[in-house]
């Protein structure tokens, strides 16, 4: 039996593993040398440690992008030698590299690792072809109606698929629609993917040989891309929002996730004293998808001239929602019955039901969803939003309606 092994994945891993050695190096330095002269109440003085001590720990970081070096060269020189195959159909591997990409995506990318994720649309599990075509067939077999599924942070294309139940997949087979699928690194900021989101939208639309009936259904924080493409998109002039008809939000959190906020606050704690104060590079691991989440960032405006690790109030740029298109909200809370504390503090366990329903306080803020095309799920959690029979049977009843 031949062996598979992928190149890139042990190039992308151990590129990682000798920037984790290093970046924790920093940390183990600075600490020590914050216990060795920093009063507990003194300011934090974080820097490097001089003499025979600080020789040792510059070893170990040259020593480390030495041995790094040396493993890329040895594996550019002797990958013919390898029996390489892209395993991206392997979904536990699409798994752990979507995980890998929301909370490292920016600088998977910055630093050029194998594993930061391109963005694409599939179809049938595999980036769509326009030369392919059974795909050209059944867009044509369909009337031209597209549903256009878009993930969450930290998951991918084929996460859509859970306990058996794919909302695109019964889509197809109760509707018609053609269902396609975004694939993207969530790690990078919300404004770069909904622009890039936005940009691949108009290059497939314009490569389609005749209109369609786009839908957009989007989970989590693929309802944040989506809404900043469909910004991009206006302010582009482009005409791919033109065939958006309708666009579905399944537990986004339009106005912020508590658990962002959370840990900016644990991160300003680590802060404070200068003897935890480098443990706060841990804090600072989260990519900028994630802190994005914090308020709802959609466009560059939002975070740009900012420390986005800094407690800063909510300065968003209000974003409507798309013109001409009609859009619902799907909430969801672990909670059975009607309450407070769990509505609107817990929610589903990552997004309140104000946050997903987008309501605001702030008038300028509140996206004004029409009561008939919000819904509420109790007893169902964030990720459950995406196989309960209730939440697919409210998707199928507002697209099945003509306006």
């Amino acid at each position: 039996m031949t062996t598979i092994i992928n190149v890139s994945d042990i190039q992308g891993t151990s590129r990682l593993a000798i920037d984790a050695v290093t970046g924790l190096t920093d940390i183990v330095e600075d600490l020590h040398h914050t216990i060795s002269i920093a009063g507990i109440f003194g300011a934090p003085d974080q820097h490097r440690t001089t003499g025979i001590t600080g020789m040792v720990y510059q070893s170990i970081r040259t020593v480390s992008k030495i041995i790094g070096t040396g493993i890329n060269c040895v594996l550019y020189h002797f990958r013919s030698l390898f029996t390489e195959r892209k395993s991206e159909s392997s979904s536990g591997r699409k798994t752990v590299v979507a995980i890998l990409n929301g909370v490292l995506g920016d600088y998977l990318v910055e630093s050029r690792n194998p594993f930061a994720i391109s963005m694409k649309i599939h179809w049938n599990r595999e980036p769509v072809s326009m030369d392919d075509q059974a795909f050209s067939k059944a867009i044509q077999e369909s009337g031209g109606k597209v549903v256009l599924m878009v993930h969450g942070s930290c998951m991918n294309d084929l996460q859509w698929n859970r306990q058996g139940h794919d909302h695109g997949a019964f889509l197809a087979r109760d509707l018609g629609y053609v269902p396609i699928y975004l694939h993207y690194n969530s790690g990078l900021h919300i404004s770069e993917n909904g622009r890039s989101f936005s940009d691949l939208m108009e290059t497939f639309i314009n490569q389609l040989a005749q209109p369609i009936e786009l839908v957009i259904i989007a989970h989590s924080m693929g309802g944040l891309v989506s809404r900043s493409a469909c910004h991009y998109g206006k302010v582009a002039g482009y005409t791919w929002l033109n065939y958006l008809q309708k666009m579905v939000f399944i537990g986004t959190p339009h106005h912020g996730a508590p658990l962002e906020k959370l840990g900016n606050l644990i991160h300003l704690f680590l802060e404070i004293n200068p003897y935890i104060a480098p443990l706060s590079r841990l804090g600072k691991i989260r990519s900028a998808g994630v802190t994005d989440m914090r308020y709802g960032y959609l466009v560059d405006e939002d975070w740009k001239g900012h420390d986005r690790f800094e407690h800063v109030e909510d300065n968003r740029i209000a974003v409507p929602l798309p013109d001409h298109v009609q859009c619902y909200a799907i909430a969801g809370t672990i909670i059975k019955e009607p309450n407070k504390i769990g509505d609107y503090v817990i929610g589903d366990g990552l997004v309140t039901l104000t946050s997903a329903l987008g309501r605001h306080k702030n008038a300028e803020m509140n996206l004004l969803f029409p009561e008939s095309n919000q819904w509420i799920g109790r007893n169902v959690t964030h990720l459950g939003l995406l196989n309960q029979p209730e939440v697919y049977e409210n998707i199928k009843q507002w697209l099945a309606h003509q306006e």
